[in-house]
């Protein structure tokens, strides 16, 4: 089995209220990517890069375990870029400068090996890539999972909504919820994008945790309090990476294992944050992961007899 995890990888800069880095290591499939392969030993990534992307860092992921055969490098192209800086909340941020470079002609090639994976998750690209990347595989995946954002809702509402019926999970945040389904109450948002013949929703609500539904079950996943966040950045790639690590690595897409997901994936997302980039998540241990999940599931645990 293995998990194929298509997204940007990229170049971010990034100030916060704690501090400034410049052209640093980002993307979602690469904060992703990283998160599930502690978890999974079979992480294969699609994307593209420039040959301005550094060698030692792919050698990083592939010493992991990552699977780049599938990540495209054009000669004398540039990788994404993104700058942004943060309010002092750590939610908020302002986008201040967005360079497509070589993701402007993206057009995603499967290697043939990565057409047979058990698990799939889109990252957040135009419903027409995602699209793309569905109709490559030779047999359907035991779960796709798919993220988008308010931007392809506004201008691309028809082929995102066909995009979701075509796969098992989406993961949005409240306000993409929200917008997407046209209801305030996320209950009844919920319901609304799941007639869309979702198996699965996930509703991300930042520091509050997140929200897993089906038709017939809910649960809420904690975040873990933080004393100090130094880089909200991939964080929800983080979180989602974990999330598909632990459900590849249990080969079972019950709704008992979706909830338990959630807890891996605020895990990873909360290493995430403490530090620029993904300096914290290539340095994790098994023990560090272990002790997060045990941390996350005692916040949420209950013993008193109602």
């Amino acid at each position: 089995m293995s998990l194929t995890i298509i997204g940007t990888v990229a170049f971010d800069s990034v100030k916060t209220p704690y501090g400034e880095v410049d052209k640093v290591i980002g993307g979602a499939a690469t904060f992703a990517g990283w998160a599930a392969s502690y978890l999974y030993q079979h992480i294969q990534l699609v994307s593209i890069i420039g040959n301005d992307w550094p060698e030692a860092e792919m050698k990083k992921m592939t010493s992991r375990g990552i699977d780049v055969s599938g990540i495209e490098i054009v000669k004398g192209g540039k990788s994404f870029y993104w700058k942004g800086e943060y309010d002092k909340n750590m939610i908020d941020r302002t986008t201040l400068a967005t360079d497509l470079n070589v993701l402007d002609d993206f057009d995603p090639k499967l290697p043939e090996h990565y057409k047979k994976s058990e698990y799939l998750m889109l990252g957040n690209l135009t419903p027409e890539i995602q699209q793309q990347v569905i109709g490559q595989m030779t047999k359907k995946p035991k779960l796709i999972v798919m993220d988008t954002m308010n931007f392809w809702i506004d201008i691309a509402r028809d082929a995102l909504i066909d995009t979701i019926r075509k796969v098992d999970v989406l993961s949005i945040n409240d306000e993409e919820a929200r917008l997407l389904s046209g209801e305030y109450n996320l209950l009844r948002a919920a319901d609304r994008i799941l007639e869309y013949g979702l198996q699965y929703l996930i509703i991300k609500k930042g520091e509050h945790g997140a929200l897993l539904f089906s038709k017939d079950d809910m649960f809420f996943a904690p975040a873990l309090p933080l004393a100090e966040i130094t880089d909200p950045t991939g964080a929800g790639d983080s979180f989602a990476g974990g999330m598909m690590g632990y459900l590849a690595s249990q080969g079972d897409v019950s709704f008992e294992h979706m909830k338990m997901s959630l807890i891996y994936g605020a895990a990873m997302g909360s290493f995430c944050v403490e530090d620029y980039s993904i300096k914290k998540l290539q340095s994790l241990t098994p023990e560090m992961i272990k002790t997060r999940v045990k941390d996350l599931i005692e916040l949420s645990k209950i013993n008193i007899e109602a």
